[in-house]
Order: structure tokens, then sequence, then C-alpha cells
């Protein structure tokens, strides 16, 4: 437990009266450890609960502080308990006190830092969640159309003449060595010759 003591007072005349601010107080002290004699906390802070606004101590654990009568002092420093001192309305004008703060018993355990190894089947997952990028879609391009011919082409095929006795070369062989061809040719061209005459005989 916090200890405080009041060093040294200097008397004002009373100010309780009706309607009356309340004074200003100096209070300057020193912060030190209990049990461990007079030796000061340095960078121990005082602290106007009213406002939030306070002082550090310096090397020593000296400090200096004005606040209202009225107000209530919190003294800090790391590894100790706070505690909280009230002016409680005095009546003086300067206030010294010596105040000695309690060791916390809260220590902290021991801590180990290790390095994180990531399991292997989180590895795989994480890989199988990647959404890999879609392959490039290739355009193959297009043949162009056939040309189209200038004037119509007949794409049909000649048909096929049947072979007759008329047109065989066995016919043309007899009809150009044999007698009965011989006098045929004869008689087409008497037939000719006459058909010219009758033909130059008409007006």
């Amino acid at each position: 437990m916090a200890l405080a003591g009041l060093l040294s007072a200097a008397p004002r005349g009373a100010w309780a009266q009706a309607g009356s601010p309340a004074p200003v107080v100096r209070v300057s002290g020193t912060v030190s450890e209990a049990g461990r004699g007079r030796a000061g906390i340095p960078g121990a802070t005082v602290q106007v609960l009213r406002n939030r606004r306070g002082v550090a101590a310096d090397a020593q654990g000296d400090f200096l502080l004005t606040a209202l009568a009225t107000d209530t002092l919190v003294f800090r420093a790391i590894g100790y308990r706070p505690h909280r001192l009230v002016l409680g309305g005095t009546s003086l004008s300067q206030l010294g006190v010596q105040v000695r703060l309690v060791r916390d018993s809260v220590q902290l355990g021991e801590v180990r830092v290790t390095a994180d190894r990531y399991d292997r089947a989180q590895i795989n997952r994480a890989l199988r969640n990647i959404k890999r990028p879609a392959p490039p879609a290739v355009k193959i391009p297009k043949r162009p159309p056939p040309p189209k011919p200038i004037f119509a082409v007949d794409t049909t095929g000649p048909h096929p003449v049947e072979a007759d006795i008329s047109t065989s070369n066995v016919d043309w062989l007899y009809d150009q060595f044999s007698r009965q061809g011989k006098q045929r040719r004869k008689l087409e061209q008497l037939k000719a010759r006459d058909a010219a005459e009758k033909a130059g005989r008409r007006p």
C-alpha cells in the first residue's frame, strides 16, 4: 500500500464561504519506493484527476504541481501500484508530501518466441484456391470464300456417247474399203450433185 506523509504546510485563511472558489495549492515533494529509504523514482508521474494534467518527477523523484484544494492527485510509475492523494479541501497554500509507491506483485510469465512453421496441408490448400489466369483465347482466322467466276461455268461433265455400229472403227473401215461403202458414197455424191443442180436452176 502506498504511503503519503505531510512534510510541511503553510496556514491560510478559511475559504469555505458560500460561492467562493476553491483556493490553489502548490504541492511539492518526492516520489520514492516503499522500503527503499529516500531514493526517489525518476520519471514518476503526478496527475490531477480532475483535468488529467500533470508533471513528471526528475531524476531524484522530486516534483512540483499546482492544483485546487479540492483536487485528487494520482501518482504512477512503471512497475508500481498507483496511489491517490485526496487534498480534501485543505486551507493550506503550500503542501509538501513524501509519497512511497509499492512494487506491483504482478509479474510477467516466461514468453517464448518460436518461428511459425506453415503446415504443408495449409500450403497445398492455399495453392489450390489460387485462381489461375485463363489461357489467352486463340482466334483461328476464317478461310476466305472461294472466288466466284466472272462467267458462268458448266460444271457438268460430258455425257458419255453410247457406241453404235455407225460410229465404231470397224464400220468406218468397212465403209471406206468395202464395195458397198464405195457404192453408197457414189450414190451420196450423185444426190448432192443433183441437189446442187436443182438449186442452181431455181430463179
